[in-house]
C-alpha cells in the first residue's frame, strides 16, 4: 500500500478517507460531514490508526468530534 509512506498531506488525508469510504476522492467535498457519507466508527478508527503512525497526533475522539476532511486537515496542521 503506497499511501503508508507518503507524507500527511491534504491530498493523502482525501485519498485515504475515499479509500475508506470505497469512493473515489473527487466524490466529497472538503466539507461534507463524512458521518453523512457512510463513514462509521470502525473506519474512522482504522483512519486515526492509520495517520496516528505517520505522525499525526489527533485521536479518534478529535476526528469524530468534527468529521470532515477540511476540520481534519485544520488539526494535522495545528499539530505541526
Amino acid at each position: 500500500m503506497p499511501h503508508m509512506t507518503a507524507p500527511l498531506s491534504l491530498d493523502r488525508l482525501r485519498s485515504d478517507v475515499a479509500e475508506v469510504l470505497a469512493e473515489e476522492p473527487g466524490s466529497f467535498a472538503d466539507d461534507d460531514n463524512l458521518i453523512d457519507r457512510g463513514l462509521d466508527s470502525i473506519r474512522l478508527m482504522s483512519l486515526a490508526t492509520r495517520w496516528r503512525e505517520a505522525g499525526f497526533e489527533a485521536g479518534y475522539l478529535d476526528l469524530a468530534q468534527d468529521p470532515t476532511v477540511a476540520a481534519w486537515w485544520n488539526l494535522l496542521e495545528g499539530k505541526r
